[in-house]
């Protein structure tokens, strides 16, 4: 496929080479107005990293007046500190939801996972279980692009280029998919028990005397398109993981922060909270890169009482003010509601699934038996690529991520998005599947 010229030319290492990318002059609320005059509802917001919109001078007020009266940056390794990240962890923690009662801030996802990685080793390291290094995550899961983050992403094309730099320490075991890895006569707690059967078995097979901890996503992302565990599954792997002093991390970089309607998508699972939590995207909300680690009461005690260290906003507050996690689950309602009227009934529709505002649709050729359409057909980008045209920002599969190849697109509009947002949202979507 010849590069475009634009990007030929540009000092930019776009994306693609294939086509020029759409340049973008400002924001309006949900919309995004591009050179050409053109609007485009950005239904994917960032992804999912825009979560208050594209304009709210509150924040720019607040960051300007921060940088004006207060220090841009504190190195971390320094003797001091700085009175904004002490209000944000604050405001995030000052509840101790499911224990975390510390918070460390990164500027990405990618380096948050690493944190918690080094973290977990840490901690075993000070309560003088050192051999604890072995990490479980699952198939066709993402954490990040550092190589760090890669060794514990169960995507496959992703970590191709890398695999002579990929951890030995690391093994898969399935995810929560239940579409497609449910057996039909299976009830959800035979297909549960399954899979918890499958993670026990792992960790006795590395010996729990060897594990460190279980790194996994609460509602799956990018690789397998929203995907909720079903119920009780995380029960069973918080019970798991007690059982063999094993800490459960939890990847909330993509579905954290109130996207499915609650603060912490884990509170809808029953349990009593992570060991150590990563969150970003919508933590900065596209104004400030920021993502962050929380870990546990446990976590830090052992830090304290060890080596007395760790080796290695703004956004917040207009959530909780505007009550825009309620606005999440109301307006996620409308939102299924409206995807199941108007998208369930078409075509190669196959599963419909997610919570709060964070949705995915995902595309087989056959319904009845889940037949996917081959990657050469690369339906959801031809999706993608039909919905910039009709003026909708959406997104579309990452390629070869596993074993399921799953052709899905994703919806997930920011936080202040209305009802008749909404209904042009799926208007234009449906639009661009037919």
């Amino acid at each position: 496929m010849p590069t475009d010229d634009f990007v030929a030319r540009s000092h930019i290492l776009h994306r693609s080479f294939a086509a020029r990318p759409l340049n973008i002059v400002r924001g309006d609320g949900i919309k995004l107005v591009l050179e050409n005059g053109q609007s485009t509802i950005d239904a994917i917001c960032g992804p999912s990293v825009s979560c208050l919109g594209h304009t709210q001078p509150e924040i720019t007020e607040a960051i300007t007046v921060h940088l004006h009266n207060n220090i841009a940056y504190v190195y971390s390794g320094s003797p001091h500190a700085n009175s904004a990240t002490e209000e944000v962890a604050r405001t995030l923690l000052a509840d101790k939801p499911g224990g975390p009662c510390k918070a460390i801030f990164v500027n990405s996802g990618s380096e948050a996972t690493d944190a918690a990685l080094k973290l977990a080793v840490q901690y075993w390291h000070e309560k003088g279980q050192p051999r604890r290094k072995k990490f479980i995550a699952r198939k066709q899961s993402y954490h990040g692009n550092t190589i760090g983050a890669l060794c514990v992403s169960g995507h496959e094309s992703r970590r191709a280029f890398y695999q002579d730099f990929m951890s030995s320490n690391v093994s898969f075991v399935g995810p929560c998919y239940a579409y497609r890895m449910k057996d039909d006569k299976e009830t959800d707690g035979e297909f549960v028990a399954r899979l918890a059967r499958q993670f026990e078995d792992e960790i006795l097979r590395l010996g729990p005397e060897n594990v460190a901890g279980f790194v996994v996503e609460t509602v799956s992302g990018t690789t397998l398109g929203c995907v909720p565990a079903v119920p009780g599954y995380f029960k069973a792997i918080r019970d798991i993981c007690d059982r063999y002093g094993v800490l459960l991390i939890l990847d909330e970089i993509i579905c954290g922060m109130g996207k499915t309607g609650t603060m912490h998508a884990w509170e809808q699972e029953g349990i009593r909270g992570p060991d150590i939590q990563t969150i970003g995207k919508a933590l900065g909300a596209g104004f400030v890169p920021l993502s962050g680690v929380l870990l546990h009461e446990k976590i830090f005690d052992a830090l304290s009482a060890g080596s007395g260290g760790l080796a290695h906003g703004h956004t917040f507050q207009i959530i909780k003010r505007d009550n825009l996690i309620e606005q999440v689950e109301s307006m996620g309602k409308t939102l299924e509601a409206l995807l199941h009227e108007q998208i369930g009934p078409l075509p190669f529709v196959g599963d419909i699934r997610g919570r709060g505002l964070f949705w995915a649709v995902e595309l087989v050729m056959d319904e009845r038996s889940k037949t996917p359409f081959t990657p050469e057909a690369d339906l959801s980008n031809t999706i993608v690529r039909n919905a910039l045209k009709n003026g909708l920002n959406i997104l579309g599969n990452l390629g070869h991520t596993g074993e399921y190849y799953v052709d899905h697109v994703i919806i997930c509009p920011p936080y202040i998005v209305t009802e008749s947002d909404l209904e042009q949202i799926v208007l234009l979507l449906r639009d661009s599947i037919i």
